[in-house]
């Protein structure tokens, strides 16, 4: 229903953020992920998601498209509520929770408080395959840590090829041209042998 909220942050701490948007205080739950996105800027926009309950209406903020989408997949998975989605998006860094869930990371997600083994083999089973086609920029780890390839891999994944063959083609490419190649002339090379 709302797509995003753009004004005046007025209030900001771990769990909400408060945005006045034309005569309007909207307060939108949030991860710590948001937090620390926010700064104490005057203006900023949030993403939103609207959760309609038997007994409230709850909008939920965040700071990029791709971690709303997280979300939206988090809560797609039976026994995984808002709340326990963003307490997901608060304990680890989402692209943790992206790479854990694909690599089939199961420990990890049950480091999390409020999610038992059952749960993490359910998020896994559900979304495994939904997020290694929907979500892979979340493989990007945070920071300078991407390599050309990762950067070249993840393009030709979002291009609609499996992994398996874009990291096949990758690889023959960096033997035959070296790895010295921008990512774009990586991708390129790539194409030619997909």
């Amino acid at each position: 229903m709302y797509e995003f909220i753009k004004g005046r942050l007025t209030e900001r701490n771990p769990a909400y953020a408060v945005i006045e948007a034309n005569g309007i205080g909207y307060l939108l739950n949030i991860s710590l992920h948001t937090y620390s996105q926010l700064k104490e800027e005057e203006n900023c926009m949030l993403f939103t998601h609207l959760v309609v309950r038997e007994d409230a209406m709850m909008l939920y903020g965040f700071a990029d498209a791709e971690e709303r989408e997280l979300f939206r997949h988090l809560i797609s998975v039976s026994g995984v509520g808002p709340n326990t989605a963003r307490m997901i998006l608060s304990s680890v860094h989402p692209s943790e929770v992206a790479q854990a869930i694909v690599q089939g990371n199961a420990p990890l997600l049950q480091s999390i408080k409020g999610i038992g083994s059952k749960t993490a083999q359910r998020l896994i089973i559900d979304l495994k395959d939904k997020l290694s086609k929907d979500l892979i920029p979340y493989e990007k780890l945070p920071g300078g840590y991407n390599t050309k390839k990762e950067e070249a891999l993840s393009g030709l994944i979002i291009l609609g090829f499996s992994k398996m063959m874009a990291e096949k083609a990758l690889t023959k490419v960096i033997e035959k041209e070296g790895s010295a190649l921008p990512v774009e002339q990586l991708i390129r090379h790539a194409l030619k042998i997909l």
